[in-house]
């Protein structure tokens, strides 16, 4: 009788389980609203150098004076690009009063002298009202700061991922969690009242740490507490939260253009979390592996009576909880580190491959999801195009966890990722619709992989160093999601290799997805010991299939006979 035997008596997927499920993923909702934030709190309005005009601001035609209309003023001051948009970064040193002769064709006037905007620039505030990158002139010679935000918020996501992962491993879920969501609430409220580019990028920071800290932590709460078969049904539950997250974000941002007010709307729901996550119950799994079974007790025990399990509950006892797992509290070390994820082999080969899955689908996901203004479509349209993606995606994804494998659904979610990124390749760039086909289908297929690398990563970890091995993930995602936006600079060089590179990197480890176990109806290992024993049975298989597959000798007793 193992740990999933004991949460089957007193009451499986019961209502504490539900209760947990749900207070658990209402904040995952929100999470949306700060990983993708920077598609519309930097958004890049239209822009252009302020006019500046050296000689009367009249057109004289005959006797008859009348004062110039915006278009000329832009005509006379601006250099126009090649699709007769006014250039971004510079402006006649002189005004070309030519210019408005009719006969004079508009494109960029390679005779007249031009500057940079010493003056700052004009922003079109049609889309958006305010933004960081308006507010701070984050545009031409500092366009990169704007990039630069981003991979600082992905720089704390990093970090996160690695402290907050091994603080919870040995504090517990539950205290990382509620402090990750004050972390949320205070650092992002906070970020909405900054009156520098500098403050903005330490708070954003402090957010990304804190996202790491609620994810993670809610995914272990929840898989620690639910029986074996509702696993992947509680893990879909929790990337469909997400999803709605970003309809959310698409909706909010339309009706708030201000960054600041937006930014603020999205933070102050984390202090509600906050307030109740005190109630949420300690993962007993962790407790008893952690040496703290008194209290895994308590815990079990009050599961069981909000489960209407109360005399199960009592019949349940110390000497029940320790020999129902003696196989693996023997050889439960008293503490764990990061480098237990590379020391033994079977764990080793679960972190290459882990990593690779994580490090694969953030990297080709933030290449697609940060950059949604290329595409040429309206900006909240795109944002709800690529989360209405992910409903269809997520539920083919876990039909086939849960009725074909976790292996097959991962290998073949990234893999069919890069192959439409790749697609993108041979699509002409006036072909807008098709391409943004292929990128939302690509699109949908990293995050039906999210979906499922948050079950497989965890399911593949023992609980005494699952939060390590999950933050690892973290990490290589993270990892993934700060090279992203440098890959970018390469087409600058050799336009298609961008595409070249993130539809690879998916395919190369949709491959290499393949050498993991399945971990279809398997129990959730408890130990590094059990992972490793699990592990030598198909490689004895293995030796003993050569052995009934390789030729036998003759006996040449039997031959002279």
């Amino acid at each position: 009788m193992g740990f999933a035997d004991i949460l089957d008596s007193l009451g499986g997927m019961g209502r504490f389980q539900r209760m947990s499920v749900a207070f658990l993923a209402i904040p995952l909702m929100m999470l949306a609203g700060h990983n993708l934030l920077q598609n519309f709190t930097a958004g890049i309005p239209g822009h252009h150098c302020q006019i500046r005009i050296t000689a009367n601001h009249t057109r004289h035609a005959g006797n008859i004076t009348a004062p110039l209309g915006a278009e000329h003023l832009l005509r006379i001051s601006i250099p126009m690009e090649g699709d007769r948009r006014a250039e971004r970064c510079r402006r006649f040193t002189a005004t070309q009063w030519r210019l408005l002769d009719p006969n004079v064709t508009l494109g960029n006037d390679t005779t007249a002298e031009t500057e940079p905007c010493v003056d700052g620039w004009t922003y079109d505030r049609s889309v958006f009202a305010n933004t960081i990158v308006s507010e701070w002139d984050l545009v031409c010679d500092s366009r990169t700061m704007r990039q630069m935000a981003q991979s600082i918020y992905m720089a704390g996501v990093l970090i996160g991922s690695i402290i907050l992962g091994g603080l919870a491993d040995r504090f517990g879920r539950k205290a990382i969690l509620v402090w990750s969501y004050l972390q949320m609430g205070a650092a992002g409220a906070c970020t909405a009242f900054v009156p520098n580019f500098t403050a903005y990028c330490v708070l954003r920071f402090l957010c990304g740490m804190a996202m790491s800290g609620i994810s993670l932590n809610s995914v272990s709460l929840c898989m620690e507490w639910i029986p074996t078969k509702y696993r992947a049904i509680v893990g879909t539950i929790n990337g469909y939260c997400y999803t709605t997250g970003q309809f959310i974000l698409a909706g909010v941002a339309y009706a708030i253009p201000d960054w600041r007010w937006l930014q603020l709307t999205v933070s102050l729901p984390f202090f509600v979390f906050f307030l109740y996550s005190w109630l949420f119950v300690e993962s007993a799994r962790w407790l008893t592996i952690s040496g703290k079974q008194e209290q895994a007790l308590k815990c079990l025990k009050r599961a069981a009576w909000i489960n209407g399990r109360k005399k199960e509950g009592d019949k349940l006892s110390m000497e029940v909880l320790k020999s129902s797992m003696q196989k693996e509290l023997p050889s439960t070390k008293s503490s764990h580190t990061v480098a237990d994820l590379v020391q033994t082999p079977a764990i080793r080969k679960i972190s290459c491959g882990v990593s690779f899955i994580w490090f694969a689908t953030s990297f080709a996901y933030y290449g697609l999801a940060m950059d949604l203004q290329n595409f040429g479509f309206n900006l909240y349209l795109t944002q709800l195009v690529f989360g209405a993606v992910d409903f269809p995606a997520k539920f083919i994804s876990v039909m086939t966890i849960t009725f074909v494998g976790r292996r097959f659904s991962q290998a073949l979610s990234l893999i069919l990722a890069g192959l439409c990124i790749l697609a993108n390749i041979f699509v002409p760039q006036d072909l807008n619709n098709l391409r943004m086909t292929f990128a939302v289908i690509g699109k949908g297929s990293l995050a039906a992989s999210f979906n499922c690398a948050y079950i497989f990563s965890g399911e593949l970890f023992p609980t005494v160093i699952r939060q390590s091995g999950m933050g690892l993930g973290g990490t290589m995602a993270r990892v993934g999601s700060m090279i992203a936006p440098l890959v970018k600079m390469s087409g600058d060089f050799f336009p298609p290799l961008p595409l070249i590179i993130y539809g690879a990197a998916p395919i190369i480890s949709g491959v290499v997805t393949c050498f993991l176990p399945e971990t279809l109806n398997v129990p959730l290992p408890e130990t590094i010991e059990q992972v490793e024993r699990q592990s030598r049975p198909s490689q004895e298989d293995e030796q003993q299939m050569k052995v009934l597959i390789s030729p036998t000798k003759p006996d040449p007793n039997k031959e002279g006979s």
